[in-house]
């Protein structure tokens, strides 16, 4: 077992410094969707927002109506109906995002507890994220880190082990037990 080595161009025994111009005041929000059925691939879908500056007036997060669009998307995408298991998020709460829930006979909504990342597969995706294409990276603008983002979410859709892998990680299986008759 080697330790981890970090190459760089910079001569040997001099730090590499990088320069950073302005401070950004934009933000990326990300949202995903984990789909697992018995017998079939993994999937993963999920929606990138880039928000304008926050501080004129923008929003800082998703909003409801963008958790709606992501939910009639990966409706029409799966074309199945869904189960979706969410975590205790505000917004996954929220009255108007309920009441949508309500009206579609195509989605069912269970929630985790209160606090239980370690049951959240998206949770694994994103640390796949962090090591992948966010590690050892500067990025020069926010186009930059939304292309290198979109590049790693690409990569990980094109393995499904990867999503299953994150599934396992939560202790969760795709097997039910059978009920035997009595």
């Amino acid at each position: 077992m080697t330790p981890p080595t970090a190459r760089t161009w910079s001569p040997r025994g001099v730090t590499p410094i990088v320069r950073v111009r302005g401070r950004s005041q934009r933000r990326i929000s990300i949202a995903a969707l984990t789909g697992y059925k018995q017998g079939e691939r993994s999937r993963l879908i999920h929606r990138p927002i880039i928000h304008q500056d926050h501080k004129s007036g923008g929003r800082r997060s998703f909003a409801w109506t963008d958790y709606r669009d992501l939910l009639a998307d990966a409706h029409q995408q799966l074309g199945k109906p869904i189960v979706l298991v969410w975590d205790n998020l505000n917004l996954h709460r929220d009255r108007r995002l309920r009441e949508f829930i309500d009206a579609q006979d195509w989605l069912t909504v269970h929630y985790l507890p209160p606090y239980a990342p370690q049951l959240n597969p998206v949770e694994g995706i994103w640390s796949l994220l962090r090591r992948r294409c966010q590690a050892n990276t500067a990025f020069t603008d926010p186009t930059h880190l939304m292309r290198a983002l979109r590049r790693g979410l690409r990569q990980v859709q094109y393995r499904p082990d990867l999503i299953d892998g994150c599934l396992a990680g939560t202790g969760l299986t795709m097997t039910t037990p059978r009920l035997q008759p009595q």
